[in-house]
């Protein structure tokens, strides 16, 4: 049997006591005792709400604040019944009314007033409104973040489980707020019973007093008057205490610390503000007729902080100068590191550096090794670490890409701001721009207005998605340029672990790390994953003693891993392909110019323009039933082929007829034929250049 915690038991053996306390009379010590058990919780509510970094921490508010309430409003009820049928309730209530009545009964329930109408128009009132509108906006913000997980999770900012617990987490974040918005209910509604209570306290002791007990009018007014504040007393000082902790849950912004060191560090930042400050305390001591010891005293200090605050700022600075100018040796490791040219850069403007600052809540850096994560379980490798680094030279809001030093990708990522992709913008406020990933019409738009663009049909994006998705794509598009020698040892030297044999044949055959780096590099060139090393592996050895060209052996390769090739441009077990007529096959062959490097194929530009334009109709055609268009041919021309529609065709696949898979469903959409052969005289008895 599974063992319970003590909260399982105590919790609902309190509530049933509470209960009973209502009902059963309770002697006046254990009175005294429920009286300090009630104060003590409410210092401890107040301790912890202050403490918590996020209200999240202190989840379980909402219920506590019931379950505290009632309590209160029960010990409420038992030592008014001990005040009207005892004519006392304990000492802890006695002494309360005496230190606040002391002699002047009129001060004393002046005094409770105060504390009551504090507790119910400010704490209370504020607490509420604050709540209301953190629920709502809570609520009406959820779609658009559960939106923005699911955004990062499709560019593989983050992983399946981090999507769960930032789901979980915006749910329970709703949560919270819905109930903080009905628990702050709870809070008005005892301050105005502690009111109710007291009145009848006081009416009813004072009509006891007279009329059962035979006192005097003056005894019964000042004995009863001093019971009923002593008594509301004791309920509404815990009563103010939670209402305070209520006020600071659902007042409590972002930050990394609890509350008391958030305060005193932003105050420890402004050493400037507090010295002006002080200037102008200690100068309204020149009003006429104002204390003037204590307005210079109160701003003098002020200002004694703040300049010590400002020095400590400087000598900080001094410190790291110091320190890199004693140092020359390291400085100048340095100064080699950063001119050092790395595989993937990312470079900031400096206004974008707080995106990268966690003390802020900037969360790049994290989602940019998940991304490294969603892509080397994507590709085959790991993609090279990020360095990211402020550019001053860049102007506003930029980011740039870089592979080898290359410039590869540009955008700008607007503070405040959000970029809204899809074709209903024209209502949103904004100007147009284009994504910087795919080119697709766009529009920055305020933060705020992200749902509202949302529900009209557009995909939102705040700027570090946007960055993520960038790299992401440039990653993808330049992988083979970032796969270097060192990681191709590094995942055949995997393999050599799991199949050793699968190595020894790779060296038996004389393959190098540099030919293994070639294969690897055109097949992530072409869009083919490496993650199968040992197939690859195997291919490029049982092929190596006949063929000896790169080429020959990528296309091995793909012929090994062909059904997964063509399985992943599939959909629902469907290849949708586009031939070339056996024609036009056999004039290819005759013009492809083979050597050691690459084959090419010499086409007239009027003959690549016509064949091109061909193959772009019959793939849009395929693009429009939402399908990955692929191009079959001979195993011999594909390389040439693909590498001759690569720069105007990127989205075309080309592959071999060994590729495909038998457990694929082939739909030929078209058939795709040259045209006339511009180097022989024209034949006017040629057929049409496309069957659909």
């Amino acid at each position: 049997m599974r063992e319970r915690s003590p909260g399982q038991l105590m919790l609902p053996i309190s509530v049933v006591l509470v209960v009973v306390m209502m009902v059963v009379p309770a002697p006046s010590a254990v009175l005294d005792v429920l009286i300090v058990v009630n104060i003590s919780i409410a210092v401890l509510i107040l301790l912890v709400s202050m403490n918590v970094v996020k209200a999240l921490e202190f989840s379980s508010f909402p219920s506590l604040l019931l379950i505290v309430t009632l309590f209160r409003l029960g010990l409420n009820v038992s030592t008014s019944r001990a005040v009207l049928t005892r004519g006392e309730a304990g000492h802890v209530i006695e002494t309360f009314g005496s230190v606040v009545v002391g002699s002047n009964l009129v001060v004393g329930i002046v005094i409770f007033l105060i504390l009551t109408l504090v507790q119910f128009v400010v704490i209370s009132n504020g607490s509420g409104r604050v709540a209301e509108v953190g629920a709502r906006f809570t609520l009406d913000a959820m779609p658009g973040k559960q939106m923005a997980i699911d955004a990062d999770l499709s560019v593989g900012a983050i992983d399946e489980s981090e999507a769960r617990r930032r789901r979980k987490e915006v749910a329970d974040e709703a949560d919270f707020h819905g109930a903080m918005d009905g628990a702050s209910k709870f809070v008005k509604g005892d301050a105005i019973a502690a009111l109710v209570i007291t009145a009848v306290n006081l009416i009813g002791g004072f009509i006891i007093g007279v009329m059962q007990m035979g006192m005097s009018f003056g005894d019964a007014l000042q004995h009863f008057s001093l019971l009923t504040i002593g008594d509301g007393l004791v309920a509404q000082v815990p009563a103010l205490l939670v209402s305070i902790s209520a006020g600071l849950i659902v007042t409590r912004s972002g930050g990394t610390g609890d509350l008391g060191s958030a305060v005193f560090s932003q105050f420890g930042r402004q050493g400037q503000a507090m010295r002006n400050g002080g200037a102008v305390v200690a100068a309204m001591a020149l009003i006429p007729g104002m204390p003037k010891a204590q307005f210079i005293v109160i701003g003098g200090g002020l200002v004694l902080l703040g300049r010590r605050l400002m020095r400590g700022s400087t000598a900080e600075f001094e410190d790291i100068v110091v320190e890199d100018v004693e140092d020359p040796v390291q400085s100048a490791q340095q100064m080699a590191l950063d001119a050092r040219v790395e595989p993937l850069a990312l470079d900031l403007a400096l206004d974008l550096v707080e995106l990268v600052d966690t003390q802020v809540g900037g969360d790049l850096l994290e989602r940019v090794a998940m991304l490294r994560r969603k892509l080397a379980l994507e590709l085959g490798f790991v993609m090279p670490s990020i360095r990211t680094r402020d550019d001053a030279g860049l102007p506003p809001n930029t980011y740039v890409i870089k592979v080898h030093g290359a410039e590869l990708g540009r955008g700008t990522a607007l503070p405040g701001m959000a970029l809204a992709i899809g074709d209903e913008l024209a209502q949103l406020p904004g100007e147009l721009t284009r994504d910087p990933v795919f080119g697709l019409t766009a529009k920055w738009i305020p933060a705020e207005l992200s749902m509202q663009a949302e529900l009209v049909g557009n995909t939102v994006v705040d700027r570090t998605t946007l960055i993520v998705t960038h790299l992401a794509e440039v990653v993808r598009r330049r992988a083979s340029r970032l796969l270097s020698r060192s990681d191709v040892k590094a995942l055949v030297d995997g393999v050599r672990q799991s199949d050793p044999a699968v190595v020894d044949d790779l060296h038996a055959a004389h393959i190098t790390t540099a030919d293994v780096q070639r294969v690897l590099a055109s097949l992530l060139d072409d869009g083919v994953a490496v993650r199968d090393l040992v197939s690859i592996l195997e291919a490029i050895s049982e092929r190596a003693p006949t063929v000896r060209t790169p080429e020959g052996l990528v296309e091995a390769v793909r012929i090994q891993l062909g059904p997964a090739i063509t399985g992943s441009l599939s959909s629902d077990g469907v290849l949708s392909t586009i031939v070339l007529d056996a024609q036009s096959e056999s004039r290819l062959a005759e013009r492809l110019r083979a050597d050691d490097l690459a084959s090419q194929i010499d086409l007239l530009p009027a003959e690549f323009d016509h064949l091109s334009r061909m193959i772009a109709d019959a793939a849009e055609r395929i693009a429009v039933k939402h399908r990955h268009p692929v191009l079959v041919c001979s195993t011999t021309l594909r390389p040439a082929i693909r590498r001759m529609l690569k720069p105007v065709l990127p989205g075309v696949a080309v592959v071999s007829y060994p590729e495909i898979g038998d457990h694929l469903t082939v739909d030929v959409v078209a058939v795709v034929s040259m045209g006339p052969d511009l180097t022989e005289p024209m034949n006017n008895e040629r057929g049409p250049n496309v069957a659909a």
